[in-house]
């Protein structure tokens, strides 16, 4: 049997749960894939991954290929710091005029939609593009950016005075819906769990180990985020203060509230129903 392999986002989110991984703390039994969101999700409906985080937006569009592993997500309550809306004007003062959107997005793209058609009722003209902010705003009024991209870029126009407004779009979806925000979660091919029960079981309580040893260790993986990133110490303590890797009846509820919206908005075809690795639907 080939080796399994394990997608990672190539995101600062990310390290909690694949520190103790990195770090030889634990056993790691697969071939670790690393990425942006957009690409992971790519490579594993292309049948090359075996598992991998997913955006929470594509797994209600590709249901039916895959097993959401239990117990991991990643999420925030409010303010996520990582899914960032940089505009000239405000957010209501954008009707008919151009936003762009990261091509690293999914999830932030659907939701920063769903919140123009629900939450501000603004109509406005998409771009999906390279991310950088600089050249997003220079031919656009508005600039979505998640992940690294994000906090870097928000870091600028502080240290910059530049005047844009950021909005952050988890603390809005909060602001709209009150509840908590799922942006991705950890799936398993159904294919390859039919196959490979064994090696799915393993490998997500080992996932669920390297998270808790993660988020143990948060001195360490605040020094690893600052090496990659260069950001300041406070902003990335902040930073996995405020991000969160549950999944329990809560999320899935607030998940289930995401997917209601996305299905009037349009982005999905059909509401969803989540099938999770070791329950009886799973």
């Amino acid at each position: 049997m080939s080796r399994l392999r394990l997608g990672q986002i190539d995101y600062l989110n990310c390290i909690p749960v694949y520190h103790a991984l990195e770090e030889g703390l634990l056993p790691r039994g697969a071939r670790l894939v690393k990425g942006p969101p957009t690409t992971l999700n790519r490579l594993f409906l292309n049948n090359q991954l075996d598992i991998t985080p997913m955006s929470s937006i594509e797994y209600a569009r590709n249901a039916d290929k895959c097993i959401i592993l239990p117990g991991l997500s990643i999420s925030a309550d409010g303010r996520v710091e990582s899914v960032l809306l940089f505009s000239k004007v405000p957010v209501t003062e954008l009707e008919g005029r151009k936003v762009c959107l990261t091509e690293s997005s999914a999830t932030g793209a659907a939701l920063l939609k769903v919140l123009f058609d629900h939450y501000y009722h603004v109509d406005v003209e998409f771009e999906t593009v390279f991310p950088d902010l600089k050249s997003m705003m220079d031919t656009a009024d508005g600039a979505l950016l998640i992940g690294d991209n994000a906090m870097q870029a928000r870091q600028f126009v502080k240290e910059h005075n530049v005047p844009y407004h950021v909005t952050d779009l988890g603390e809005t979806w909060k602001q709209f819906t009150g509840a908590k925000m799922v942006y991705a979660l950890w799936v398993v091919r159904r294919e390859y769990a039919r196959l490979n029960a064994d090696a799915v079981d393993f490998l997500s309580k080992t996932l669920l180990k390297s998270k808790e040893i993660g988020l143990g260790r948060l001195s360490a993986v605040v020094a690893k985020a600052r090496q990659r990133s260069g950001l300041p110490l406070p902003v990335l303590e902040n930073y996995f203060q405020t991000i969160q890797y549950e999944f329990n009846e809560e999320y899935r509820r607030a998940l289930l509230t995401f997917y209601d919206y996305a299905y009037k908005s349009g982005l999905i075809d059909e509401r969803v129903r989540l099938r999770v690795w070791g329950e009886a639907d799973g």
